[in-house]
């Protein structure tokens, strides 16, 4: 009976620190693969220094108004993401993408992702790169917040404001809701590997979900290759658990009456029992803007994978309109 347990007890102490080997081998690769294709593929923009810690910007087109696309939560790689958006919109404009911290080509940082650290990164990150205003600030998603900040503190540095299903600080009280936590080891997911093991299981999760040639392959690898060096980061899950904070600190805001705002939201809209709606919500905070746009769209939250071209063609009708 002892021998009996003594064997048992070898078959785990062997499963287990076979386990323990396969783990480090596997960071050990990954590691590997990080340096490698972060040789392999070079920032598409250029580095603005922030203190000592780059941030990455990038522009195409000469237009005489310049779009600024702000990323929503946990987007990757913002500058890949945008791509056929940017190529559509640079026809008629000068279109920068800016990746935050945590973003992209962009390097981590240990500042606190408050509403106007954000902001302040953004816009000091437009000035160093000498790219002048006033903007259009095009924000998706989570950006929704800070572009409504930077509209209120800022407001001759914003031409207008044109949101990608954006959310605003206004939506968990309108809705009732409670911002949403993500837990904090995920960001142990990117440097131990596991994002990267996850991207080869099911890379379809971290990919745009769009019409196939939409993307090159040369972009969606690149995707998957900064998916896996920054997937669930410690900034943007620092980011993620500070839209409380945030939103307490802009709710308050609305857009300027003078200010143009045009929006895109998802056509297949959910409505509550008490008749809510995002399109109730959002012409709530459209109606005291002078020149306003609500327009919906079949798609994605992401609106932008597949309708780049309509959306292309609406921005630059309502642009011409100021």
């Amino acid at each position: 009976m002892v021998k009996k347990k003594v064997r048992v007890w070898k078959v785990i102490r062997n499963i287990v620190l076979s386990f323990i080997v396969l783990c480090m081998m596997w960071v050990i690769f990954h590691t590997g693969m990080k340096l490698y294709e972060e040789n392999k593929y070079p920032a598409t923009g250029e580095y603005v220094d922030m203190e000592g810690e780059k941030l990455h910007v990038t522009v195409k087109g000469r237009g005489e108004k310049t779009i600024v696309l702000l990323p929503g939560l946990g987007t990757a790689a913002p500058a890949l993401d945008f791509e056929p958006l940017v190529n559509e919109l640079s026809k008629d404009f000068r279109v920068v993408v800016v990746e935050p911290f945590g973003y992209g080509w962009s390097d981590l940082t240990k500042r606190e992702r408050t509403v106007e650290n954000i902001v302040e990164e953004i816009r000091t990150s437009l000035q160093t790169a000498q790219i002048e205003g006033p903007y259009i600030i095009m924000p998706h998603s989570l950006a929704g917040i800070y572009s409504m900040y930077y509209a209120d503190k800022y407001p001759k540095e914003v031409e207008a404001v044109i949101g990608i299903d954006p959310t605003l600080p206004q939506a968990l009280e309108y809705f009732d809701e409670a911002a949403p936590k993500m837990p904090s080891y995920f960001r142990f997911l990117a440097p131990t590997g596991i994002a990267r093991l996850t991207l080869l299981l099911n890379s379809d999760n971290f990919l745009p979900a769009a019409e196939e040639g939409t993307y090159s392959e040369e972009n969606l690898t690149m995707t998957k290759a900064i998916s896996a060096w920054k997937g669930y980061n410690k900034n943007i899950i620092e980011e993620a658990n500070a839209i409380q904070e945030n939103v307490e600190k802009t709710k308050e805001l609305s857009f300027p009456s003078q200010l143009p705002v045009m929006i895109f939201m998802k056509e297949d809209d959910k409505v509550t029992e008490d008749g809510k709606s995002m399109e109730t919500f959002y012409k709530q905070q459209l109606r005291s803007v002078e020149n306003e746009r609500l327009i919906a769209l079949k798609g994605h939250h992401y609106l932008h994978w597949k309708n780049y071209k309509e959306m292309s063609g609406e921005i630059k009708e309502f642009t011409n309109s100021f």
